[in-house]
């Protein structure tokens, strides 16, 4: 093979990756849209609370997205309603039971679009502790050069990846937990907060929201109207944990002493259960420390407040100690 020839394939390979086409939209071959009354699904978020963007952000003064309440986000798809978040605005869910990494995908979320190519879309991130959130690396190969208007039909699911919404009403796009796996402060088998942020959908620099390509994503816009922006419908669990976190701190399987604690004192685990590993987070996000307990030395901190995963083979339980 010649220089040029291989500089031909890599190019060609280059652009069919830019394309990528991505699962279609219900009934089609290869696709991942999910019913809500599949099977598969083994529970319900059970709590929720939104916070509203703009009907409009190039145009404040409409003020805020305003159908649905927070309730609304909770329990099966389907059943009560919907919550839209307005631009740029988000809803934060919790489950009974953590959402745990099982074999494919381990929740779903749902919107209302009422066709196959009017989709509004959200990003959608992960939390094990309610404090740190991690994205879920969203794809979108939709055109940027013409906007889609609030009335146009042109979505395509083949062109969105990780991208709630790109799925009819009544079906979920579903996401796997795996591919956070390596993320510094997640436990991917301890999911407790699953963050739904709406996408601005505006290709101008000025609003856009950017994919992880920094593409900007281009879904219908302005929606200047109380249901304007994501309309969440509900979040679907598939796979999840049988214990709960907040069993493990109100039955104190996991404690830790003393605290407050002096700089360079020693930090003792009490726990019941198997303790992998803990991770050290100042107050700010920054992280500190991450590894085996009995190689951590609160000589590295200096004084304030700090927050403590304590990763056990159940999940993670986090603490605060004061450092004097």
């Amino acid at each position: 093979m010649n220089k040029i020839t291989a500089l031909l394939i890599t190019f060609l390979c280059s652009i069919l990756n830019l394309h990528a086409q991505f699962p279609g939209p219900v009934g089609t071959v290869g696709t991942t849209a999910i019913h809500k009354d599949s099977s598969i699904f083994v529970g319900w978020a059970t709590g929720c609370s939104v916070t509203r963007g703009y009907q409009d952000i190039s145009n404040p003064s409409l003020g805020y997205a305003s159908v649905g309440d927070s309730s609304m986000a909770t329990g099966q798809a389907g059943t009560n309603g919907v919550v839209s978040l307005g631009d740029g605005g988000y809803a934060i869910l919790t489950f009974q039971n953590p959402i745990t990494n099982g074999v494919g995908f381990d929740f779903a979320v749902f919107e209302n679009a009422f066709n196959d190519s009017f989709l509004e879309l959200a990003f959608v991130e992960v939390s094990s502790d309610g404090v740190y959130y991690f994205r879920f690396p969203a794809t979108s190969n939709t055109q940027t050069t013409t906007q889609i208007g609030p009335f146009d039909n042109t979505g395509d699911a083949t062109k969105l990846n990780n991208l709630a919404g790109k799925y009819r009403i009544n079906y979920g796009t579903p996401f796997d937990l795996e591919e956070l796996s390596g993320e510094v402060g997640l436990n991917i088998n301890a999911i407790t907060h699953i963050k739904i942020i709406d996408v601005f959908g505006s290709i101008n620099p000025l609003y856009a929201s950017y994919d992880t390509n920094n593409n900007p994503i281009n879904d219908p816009f302005p929606t200047a109207f109380a249901s304007g922006g994501f309309d969440l419908d509900a979040v679907g669990v598939i796979h999840q944990q049988t214990t709960s976190i907040n069993e493990l701190s109100e039955n104190n399987l996991i404690s830790f002493y003393p605290n407050p604690i002096a700089r360079g004192q020693k930090l003792n685990i009490n726990s019941n259960l198997s303790v992998d590993k803990i991770s050290v987070f100042s107050y700010d996000g920054s992280l500190i420390y991450c590894g085996k307990i009995e190689k951590f030395e609160t000589g590295i901190l200096t004084q304030g407040l700090y927050i403590v995963h304590i990763e056990t083979s159940l999940g993670i339980v986090s603490k605060k100690i004061i450092v004097e």
